[in-house]
């Protein structure tokens, strides 16, 4: 794949792995909701609760502007992963891969609108062909509705998109400190949502026994402390429409993934959806960037 000469290779190899953790935490998220019928808002309880302990030493003392962390915290956490968690309950880890990629147009268009970065004809015409592509892969033949699960896809993707761009306009702030105060701020709102929506489903969940805990683990260990922290960390380096354009790569990793250990089906349609979408995203991320 294409890759701007601006990054360094260093960085090529490390976003390479996280995109990669990312593909498998899809994975295996979509094991647990499906095949041991794991309950999504309270796994996401469970890895923000596990998270705020670990680095509860990094919540203090509070960070300038911390109401905007606060909010910022709880879209790039709670509700992202919320959301995330509900779109692979009921949908194909490889076809909720891309949708979440349509964070790429939404990141280019609130790039404009709130870090004042201009989008140039080819980037809206990117935006135009990726958000095609994503609604030729979300459109379900026969029906007038689209997928529930891939709403929440789109749903997780937007949080993601707001929350990267917003960070850039706050003071730095440490990734291990950031992740602290995102774990933190999510656990009310997902105890509130799990609790009216799940409560049945707890004690079955524990009881699923070490398939859970084992994901529960890699979920904190590596998606969070290791690939989240080194997206913020690159993220703090790189414009954040850049960085959401190399995610490009998860959903291909994701759908190879996908067939080869759930067997889930790769249609024609889906085929010709992610090549539209991916098209308009390499549109997007190699579109020419006037200084605002």
């Amino acid at each position: 794949m294409l890759v701007p000469r601006s990054l360094r290779p260093i960085d090529i190899a490390f976003f390479t792995c996280i995109c990669l953790v990312w593909a498998i935490n899809l994975i295996v998220s979509r094991v647990l909701f499906t095949t041991f019928d794991v309950a999504p808002i309270f796994y996401a309880t469970l890895r923000f609760i596990l998270v705020a302990v670990i680095l509860s030493p990094l919540l203090f003392p509070l960070p300038p502007r911390v109401w905007g962390f606060v909010g910022i915290g709880l879209l790039m956490g709670g509700l992202h992963f919320g959301l995330n968690f509900m779109s692979l309950a009921t949908a194909p880890a490889g076809t909720v891969s891309i949708v979440l990629q349509s964070s790429v147009p939404f990141t280019a268009v609130l790039s404009w609108l709130l870090l004042a970065e201009v989008i140039t004809l080819r980037m809206t015409l990117g935006i135009i062909l990726s958000l095609c592509g994503v609604l030729v892969v979300i459109w379900k033949p026969g029906t007038s509705l689209l997928e529930p699960g891939l709403i929440f896809a789109l749903g997780s993707a937007g949080c993601i998109a707001l929350g990267s761009v917003l960070l850039k306009r706050m003071p730095p702030i440490g990734p291990y400190r950031f992740q602290a105060w995102s774990a933190a701020v999510s656990i009310i709102p997902l105890v509130i949502m799990t609790y009216l929506l799940e409560f049945d489903r707890w004690g079955s969940a524990v009881a699923v026994g070490w398939p859970f805990w084992g994901a529960l683990a890699f979920s904190v260990l590596l998606v969070t402390m290791f690939s989240h922290v080194g997206y913020i960390r690159l993220l703090q380096r790189y414009p954040a429409s850049l960085m959401a354009s190399l995610g490009l790569m998860m959903p291909l990793m994701t759908i190879a993934l996908g067939a080869v250990l759930l067997d889930e089906q790769v249609s024609l349609i889906m085929l010709a959806g992610a090549a539209i979408a991916i098209a308009g995203f390499v549109v997007v991320l190699w579109a020419p960037r006037p200084r605002p």
